[in-house]
């Protein structure tokens, strides 16, 4: 059943959030008679992982950077084992020099400096797109990444496909791994996980927002992969950040570095959509 469009489970929660307020529109976006609007998201059984996942990661973003990234206020699932949550709801546009800047500045100061006690890794698994990472807790980062790419690879290869790609990733892994993260010297910090152009933007007030994580503990580094693939982000957003969280030593291996973290996304690429686009130090071709 529903109500004017919304299911009667978040018509429930939202009633419950406010009291004595009438509610209108569709999810994924709910109007209030207070005036406030809602992100609702609603999803099928076999999406409960993947919804708990989520909001952990909103959730412990919230956390470390209030206000950097939307604020869950209710998730459950439904007597039928639907997931569902209920969020702030944000109106975005671009990120521009000025808020990239801003961006920048909280993940440096803010997000990336809420370390993890219990090590790499996370405590639930997440996804990334459609991806599912198991996580779970790592000693040290070469042991996390590496199991990382190693989940990729062995999707892959379920697959059936991509054979001489697997080869070359299981021989990074070996070989490129140890070398470059072996010896590094880093806290397990709070990542965001997929941070594209598309899951961040500016809200009406000039707030940079991340939305759409798929978090993890790991080398602050990391969290700067993806969005140099897809790009949108001005070169001041590099910038401002590592003036504030300097590269990790050794400092000269931090391109090498980056081009073995944006592997994991192009292998997540590769496995999503089945297109090969690799062309690095490593070796990885189309």
């Amino acid at each position: 059943m529903s109500k004017g469009g919304i299911p009667d489970v978040l018509f429930d929660q939202l009633k419950f959030l406010e009291q004595g307020a009438d509610f209108t529109g569709i999810p994924p976006r709910v109007q209030s008679s207070s005036g406030k609007t809602y992100f609702v998201k609603y999803g099928s059984s076999v999406e409960q992982e993947q919804y708990k996942g989520e909001v952990e990661s909103l959730r412990a973003m919230w956390e470390a950077a209030p206000g950097l990234s939307p604020r869950v206020l209710s998730s459950g699932v439904d007597s039928g084992n639907r997931p569902f949550f209920i969020s702030e709801y944000k109106d975005l546009h671009r990120l521009g020099d000025a808020t990239a800047k801003v961006l920048a500045t909280r993940m440096a100061t803010e997000l990336h400096a809420k370390a993890s006690e219990k090590g790499f890794g996370f405590h639930v698994p997440t996804y990334c797109g459609v991806t599912r990472l198991r996580n779970g807790w790592f000693e040290t980062w070469e042991k996390c990444y590496s199991c990382m790419i190693g989940d990729l690879v062995d999707q892959l290869r379920n697959k059936g496909c991509h054979e001489e790609l697997c080869d070359l990733s299981n021989e990074v892994r070996e070989r490129v791994v140890p070398q470059l993260l072996g010896s590094l010297k880093i806290q397990p910090v709070l990542l965001h996980g997929d941070l594209w152009n598309g899951n961040v933007g500016v809200d009406g007030s000039q707030r940079p927002i991340i939305f759409d994580p798929s978090s993890f503990y790991g080398h602050n580094e990391a969290d700067l992969a993806i969005s140099r693939i897809f790009g949108g982000f001005p070169p001041a957003f590099y910038s401002t950040y590592h003036d504030l969280r300097p590269k990790s030593d050794p400092v000269s291996q931090y391109p090498h570095r980056c081009d073995l973290y944006e592997l994991f996304h192009y292998l997540n690429h590769t496995l999503i959509f089945g297109v090969r686009l690799l062309q690095n130090e490593s070796g990885l071709e189309s």
